[in-house]
């Protein structure tokens, strides 16, 4: 009789069920809640599945992410961690985007590289914000990096500036981010833009030649890896995408990198940054700034792409459609869709997508520049 209990006190024992906290219990739910959002809502299931689904399995079972000591193996979702510290799976994302990426709106109308480039500003005013907040410097870089709405990047530069201890608040809020363009960004396009300003038409794009798609990944690696070497794993690898997708010679390369390598790197790095997320990592004081600073920076990138978009308004006396500087964030496609469909409530007629792509592949570079350029000051 003692057997059976003592066999059945040891088999209870080893239930996850007497060790759960509070926290995980709580972490859990949030992870239930991000399964929900991506099942139900569609917000972005392709990256809340398995970062919700990495959440849960840390919080029931924390050895999944231990690290190897002493001849031990580690756990398998550490391994998977590690590619991530090492920046290989976010830039295998960008070679990806790369190859589903059309550049031909930007090198249409180059100034959407202005709009782009004018949605950073959110990065930079986070960052100040987060110094005021005391978090040290490579610290407030990493957390205001998730103002370019870029998940890849925003774990680029958690892993090249050492700030591997944020790393899962800042990835889970630059991710969540992405996925809430639909809802975020709305309401500030509508309050900075008037009615009239959301009805203007603009001109159709000029047609793009194909030896101008073959040229412009490889300029433009050549021009912004001279200037900030450092971005080299990420802008190298979008542009380095994009050509197998544009000199139409590669066609098993292109597939590849914009299926099934895509999609196999996004469950590791998904799965891996959801299991960073364990109840004492992530309920704590620091986290709740972040995802506010998050919020900040996303906000402010959003404004400062509008404001910038009614200056070329302005400007070009009303052919600039002030809502496509919205889409100067990095979010692709999103927040193109995101401008055109507040663009068509205000006219159903009027089609900006392809006007927005512009300014949203520039803010892809862009984003990826801006954290060049935090490596450069620190003088990683």
């Amino acid at each position: 009789m003692d057997y059976i209990t003592n066999t059945l006190s040891n088999l209870a024992g080893q239930t996850a069920f007497f060790n759960l906290t509070f926290g995980n219990i709580l972490m859990i739910i949030i992870g239930l809640v991000f399964l929900y959002l991506a099942i139900k809502k569609g917000y972005e299931p392709l990256l809340l599945i398995p970062i919700a689904f990495g959440m849960i399995l840390v919080n029931i079972y924390p050895d999944i992410m231990k690290e190897a000591s002493d001849g031990n193996a580690g756990g398998l979702l550490h391994y998977f961690y590690l590619l991530d510290e090492w920046s290989i799976l976010p830039s295998l994302i960008f070679m990806g985007v790369g190859a589903m990426t059309d550049f031909a709106p930007l090198i249409a109308n180059p100034m959407s590289f202005i709009l782009g480039a004018a949605a950073q500003f959110g990065i930079f005013a986070a960052y100040i914000i987060a110094i005021l907040l005391g978090f040290n410097d490579k610290a407030a870089a990493s957390i205001s990096i998730i103002g370019g709405a870029d998940g890849p990047t925003s774990i680029f530069l958690c892993g090249k500036l050492g700030q591997t201890e944020y790393m899962g608040p800042i990835a889970v809020a630059a991710y969540s981010y992405m996925s809430l363009v639909p809802i975020i960004q709305p309401p500030i396009m509508k309050l900075c833009t008037t009615e009239r300003e959301r009805k203007i038409k603009m001109n159709q794009l000029r047609p793009v030649s194909q030896l101008e798609k073959i040229l412009f990944p490889i300029i433009v690696t050549i021009v912004v890896c001279l200037l900030l070497p450092t971005t080299a794993p990420l802008v190298g690898m979008l542009m380095l995408g994009n050509l197998f997708k544009e000199s139409g010679v590669v066609h098993q390369l292109t597939e590849t990198a914009s299926n099934a390598l895509m999609y196999i790197v996004v469950i590791l790095l998904g799965t891996s940054v959801g299991a960073t997320t364990t109840a004492e990592a992530f309920l704590k004081k620091t986290t709740l700034q972040i995802v506010f600073l998050g919020l900040v920076a996303f906000a402010f990138a959003t404004l400062a792409g509008i404001l910038f978009g009614k200056l070329m308004c302005h400007a070009t006396h009303g052919k600039v459609n002030p809502l496509i500087g919205s889409a100067g964030v990095s979010a692709v496609p999103m927040a193109a869709r995101v401008a055109q469909k507040v663009g068509a409530e205000a006219d159903p007629s009027n089609f900006l997508l392809m006007h927005a792509m512009g300014p949203n592949v520039a803010g892809v570079i862009g984003t990826a520049v801006a954290a060049g350029v935090f490596m450069a000051i620190f003088g990683i």
